[in-house]
């Protein structure tokens, strides 16, 4: 199968450094206004997720999420998570660390497409 989500080595550096202090996390991808387009990054449980949101994959040990209206726009992106210097959120947990996740992104090929499982709703994620 494909992943729709991967992240890098610093990401995932990033996220079991995270684990750590704040234990099990979550990410949703930011559908823009304030912060942009970004994912975010949250303690479990702290961001609620719905129906109307999906769950693309697992990063390291944490879900990864996307309103389902964004992911109309997205399903054929594969999506690598990547840390990079700078403030990011006040809202995503990495902010004081001076570094930010960032989406990098690629559509996927024809076999990739053909690969891919789908996805489940946020909800259902849940349980």
């Amino acid at each position: 199968m494909s992943e729709r989500v991967t992240a890098t080595p610093a990401a995932l550096a990033l996220i079991s450094k995270l684990e750590a202090v704040h234990g099990p996390l979550m990410f949703h991808q930011s559908g823009g206004c304030c912060d942009g387009s970004a994912p975010m990054c949250y303690p479990r449980g702290d961001f609620r997720v719905g129906k109307s949101d999906v769950k693309l994959g697992i990063i390291g040990d944490a879900p990864f999420y996307m309103s389902e209206s964004q992911f109309e726009y997205w399903q054929h992106t594969h999506l690598t998570i990547d840390v990079v210097p700078g403030r990011g959120s006040g809202f995503s947990i990495e902010s004081p660390e001076n570094v930010r996740f960032l989406t990098r992104s690629r559509l996927f090929t024809d076999d990739e497409l053909a690969q891919l499982a789908p996805v489940e709703s946020g909800e259902e994620a849940l349980h």
